[in-house]
């Protein structure tokens, strides 16, 4: 029993001396000293290897022509809505019709507005033929008067001639019978004359006289007419004239209200094509603000919204105010697009999994709302492409690629608050190195 006992003892010790070897490793090299040496090397390496500074920053996706994001299609005049042709959802091609309004305006409502308001036009024409044949006329009359008063100017004016030449020759019978008369008295105060023969003087003498007189009387009342017969036409043309300016008067106020009228024919042409609206470009249609039939559409009111099918896709990113000098036309950004799987190793563009790559195309001048600029990015051409099924509004985070600097720089001026390094694109450094 002794022996069986001190065997026992001595398993059980030998078993627990190997136990405590087997937990503390008394027996083995400790290789602490080699694992924080390849740690610290490790450490090393991955300090000094290229890290890319970056400016993260998010945003949404957009269109990058304004055409292409949806468009709000709304009602130029004001109508009730009497028939849709689509619904929220429908793929519409551009000139399709969406909706087809009424009247509602008290002016417009007449049916055969048209058609009245072209019979007005053609009454207004009409009655301009008819002050056109009055002008006619009337420069007609004008004329015939004006010949007219030539004619008989030149009939009196030739009387008076006439008749200024039978004054002269009764005048200068007046005084030969006078000299006559006066040498017949000298000859009967002589006695070598009768006084018979002095009365046949005398009478000769007074006929001359009534003579010279009627002579001068014609003569005046000849003159007298010539200028009666000029007043009198001259009144005549002046009617005439003022009849003919009436009458052109008319004619442009004429002319001016058929202008009026055809303006408010074409108005209400156009009027008439505004009832059907129609999509402006092919598109879905979302978010229709009248829900039935009998609704009243306002002046410039929203009906619906078109989304475009065909658009050029960009991103929308906004930056802060102290990063946007480091930002330039042309320079490459990617992106991690809200819903598609990514990973991302933020100084290692190359080495990341799902990102996308764009490049700058605009840079604002004015700060948003938001106290951020806004940068528009298009689809880098040269890169793999944008997923297709993207959607306007669809979130996206940018991060925008500028220096390389080894990791323990990045640390150092990320522990110190610094900003990146001011970074140029290759293509501004190269154009400045030529000039």
């Amino acid at each position: 029993m002794h022996d069986i006992r001190h065997t026992l003892e001595g398993q059980f010790t030998e078993q627990k001396l190997q136990a405590f070897d087997t937990v503390y490793r008394t027996g083995r090299k400790s290789k602490i000293k080699q694992w924080m040496l390849g740690t610290f090397i490790t450490l090393i390496v991955i300090l000094l290897l290229p890290w890319t500074q970056n400016i993260r920053t998010k945003g949404t996706v957009t269109t990058l022509r304004q055409e292409q994001r949806p468009q709000e299609l709304n009602s130029i005049i004001a109508g009730r809505i009497v028939k849709w042709y689509v619904k929220e959802g429908d793929n519409v091609k551009q000139g399709d019709t969406i909706v087809k309004l009424a009247e509602i305006k008290d002016a417009y409502l007449d049916p055969e507005l048209l058609s009245r308001t072209r019979e007005q036009i053609n009454a207004k024409k009409e009655a301009l033929l008819s002050y056109a044949n009055k002008v006619s006329a009337t420069e007609s009359q004008i004329n015939a008067l004006q010949n007219s008063l030539e004619l008989k100017l030149r009939q009196l004016s030739l009387k008076v001639v006439s008749d200024s030449m039978d004054a002269f020759a009764a005048n200068n019978e007046l005084k030969i019978a006078e000299e006559q008369y006066r040498r017949q008295r000298i000859m009967r105060d002589s006695g070598l004359a009768s006084l018979v023969q002095v009365e046949q003087r005398n009478q000769s003498y007074q006929n001359a006289y009534a003579k010279k007189t009627s002579a001068e009387i014609k003569y005046t009342n000849t003159r007298t007419e010539l200028n009666q017969v000029a007043q009198e036409y001259a009144e005549k043309m002046y009617k005439a004239k003022g009849e003919l300016a009436a009458a052109i008067s008319e004619i442009a106020t004429g002319n001016g209200e058929i202008a009026k009228l055809n303006n408010q024919y074409a108005n209400y042409a156009i009027r008439n094509g505004m009832y059907y609206l129609l999509a402006p470009q092919s598109g879905q249609v979302t978010q229709a603000t009248k829900a039935g039939l009998n609704e009243i559409i306002k002046e410039g009111e929203k009906i619906v919204e078109i989304i475009p099918v065909q658009t050029d896709k960009a991103v929308e990113l906004f930056v802060r105010p102290i990063d946007i000098p480091l930002l330039s036309k042309g320079e490459k950004v990617r992106f991690l697009f809200d819903g598609y799987p990514a990973i991302v190793f933020s100084g290692w563009p190359n080495a990341s999994y799902g990102l996308f790559s764009g490049n700058i195309v605009a840079i604002e001048n004015s700060l948003s709302t938001n106290g951020k600029f806004r940068v528009l990015i298009a689809e880098d051409s040269s890169y793999k492409p944008w997923p297709p099924t993207l959607r306007n509004g669809a979130g996206a985070s940018g991060i925008a690629l500028l220096n390389d600097v080894p990791v323990w720089y990045e640390l150092w001026r990320n522990i110190n608050g610094f900003p990146p390094d001011y970074y140029e694109p290759k293509e501004k450094e190269n154009a400045q190195k030529k000039k």
